[in-house]
């Protein structure tokens, strides 16, 4: 459980830096000169598990004209002799240059049976925007985690990325 924590805060401090530098480095390029840049989407993920332990966790970022938008989600279990530990979180982050709305996030919700955390972030400026959604649960059994990012810019299609990723885990 202690490198779930550091891993966890190094990926909250990227996503929340990453919206701000792609939105200042875009207004740069923008003063230089005039380019077009078509909307991208990405997501990524990775899980584990050795016996009766594992983590998980997604991202994913889209950016589009002056606007980004990321989220993550992470969690981890461990079963023992003295009982069931488990974590989650998730986090999102979204900006926008030129007066455009960006809105995050998160929620989390326990109940017996589930963890479960849901992050979201949107960055709007007309019909240009950017969005990804990160839902984390752990079950019994098994850990999932699924991130869907998208961009879009008028005119053309939206770009869009999805990863799910799955561990089972036994008791």
């Amino acid at each position: 459980m202690k490198t779930i924590i550091p891993l966890a805060i190094a990926a909250v401090a990227i996503t929340a830096a990453a919206p701000h530098a792609f939105a200042q480095n875009q207004a740069q390029n923008q003063a230089k000169a005039p380019s077009a840049s078509a909307p991208s989407a990405s997501t990524i993920g990775a899980g584990s598990a050795s016996g009766s332990s594992g983590t998980i966790g997604t991202a994913g970022s889209g950016a589009a004209g002056g606007t980004s938008a990321s989220t993550l989600g992470t969690g981890g279990t461990s079963t023992g002799p003295a009982g069931t530990s488990s974590t989650i979180g998730g986090a999102g982050s979204a900006a926008t240059s030129d007066g455009g709305t960006a809105t995050t996030s998160n929620k989390m919700h326990e109940n017996p049976n589930m963890l479960q955390d849901q992050a979201k972030a949107k960055a709007q400026d007309g019909g240009t925007w950017s969005k990804s959604m990160t839902n984390t649960k752990i079950k019994e059994g098994e850990l999932d985690s699924r991130t869907k990012s998208m961009a879009h810019e008028p005119g053309g299609p939206p770009a869009k990325s999805t990863t799910t990723e799955q561990v089972p885990i036994t008791k």
